[in-house]
């Protein structure tokens, strides 16, 4: 007798060609002529839906929700994996697309914060608090599953893990991946990720979640990188190439002819002129301090950080979060001294502003 493997899959679609059946008009209000049920599914989704996005890469789709009027999606960090430089599309709800950048990442609990860069403003999700995430609730599942952007599923709340983990019912598909899983007020109980699978596609009525609570612990790791008006600024096309190294000094220096690096994830750029904040050219995981992503022509990359870095000391001092890092540069330092562990060693790395 054969048996069949059974994966835990992420559910992140490849892009494939769908045809367009062009947009349909969105319900104002649930209809009094419904059985109650229906009008709560009715009323979650039109209100929860304008808060949804689909996110693509250059190869996969995946889904998001807006947390912040500004801008700022929740997404799983294996739908943006493959973004080049960082660099994902955002499309809204009525076909708009957007420009995003991956600000922060979460590799163990799969989340990923991106940014729109724009000057609108979003409708949002709020998250839901832990007492309010039980097992037997209702919930509703909206994303992209397929590329098929505000499609609804909705089920139970099967089982919370050990590990905070959600399990649902409800049925998720490929390109469901960092679209919100709802209670029935329309709060988010937590980010779609995973499907338990025979064949890494379809879906057995087992799916994953990451809950809202570690969801907003990692909001709360990542504030100093996320905050509207934090001195950190996204490298834009703006950005010079940094000049070469030089050996004028015991450790390696970078010198810069603008007015400084910057270092950590990074929010917008609008905040302030780019000549005038430290950078560095990395995204940062909060928690770790490891580097996930080194910018092209950064002072991060010519000093030859790598990916798996991770940044130690500050000026002989230890790097306790990516906030100390922030708050020292926005002070616009003439020079610092950075201390980065790869594998078994230690470097030093005099930077000249």
């Amino acid at each position: 007798m054969k048996t069949k493997a059974i994966a835990l899959s992420v559910i992140t679609a490849f892009l494939v060609s769908i045809p367009n059946f062009g947009k349909v008009a969105a319900v104002s209000a649930a209809p009094n002529d419904f059985e109650p049920e229906e009008k709560i599914t009715m009323e979650v989704y039109r209100a929860a839906n304008p808060a949804v996005v689909t996110i693509r890469t250059t190869n996969s789709t995946g889904s998001g929700s807006f947390i912040t009027p500004e801008g700022l999606v929740i997404t799983n960090e294996h739908v943006i994996r493959d973004a080049k430089n960082g660099l994902v599309r955002i499309i809204n709800t009525e076909g708009k697309t957007y420009n995003g950048q991956v600000l922060t990442v979460d590799r163990k609990n799969d989340l990923a914060l991106v940014r729109v860069n724009s000057s609108d403003r979003f409708p949002t999700l709020a998250f839901a608090d832990r007492e309010n995430i039980l097992v037997g609730q209702r919930v509703f599942a909206i994303g992209s599953p397929f590329g098929l952007s505000g499609t609804l599923t909705t089920g139970i709340l099967s089982r919370v893990a050990t590990n905070g983990d959600l399990q649902t019912d409800a049925r998720l598909n490929p390109g469901n991946s960092g679209g919100p899983l709802l209670n029935s007020r329309g709060e988010m109980i937590g980010v779609n990720k995973a499907i338990l699978s025979p064949n890494g596609r379809s879906n057995t009525g087992i799916g994953f979640a990451t809950s809202a609570p570690i969801a907003k612990e990692f909001l709360t790791r990542s504030a100093a990188i996320i905050k509207p008006n934090a001195v950190a600024s996204l490298p834009s096309s703006q950005t010079k190439p940094a000049p070469a190294l030089s050996s004028q000094t015991a450790a390696p220096a970078i010198s810069s002819a603008q007015t400084a690096p910057q270092t950590a994830p990074q929010t917008t750029a609008q905040t302030a002129p780019l000549a005038e904040r430290p950078q560095l050219g990395v995204i940062l995981n909060p928690a770790s301090l490891t580097v996930y992503e080194v910018r092209p022509n950064s002072l991060a990359s010519l000093m030859g950080l790598k990916r798996g870095d991770r940044l130690v000391g500050l000026n002989g001092a230890p790097i306790k979060d990516a906030k100390q890092i922030v708050d020292y540069l926005a002070q616009r330092p003439s020079v610092a001294l950075l201390t980065v562990a790869r594998n078994t060693g230690i470097t030093n790395y005099q930077i000249k502003f």
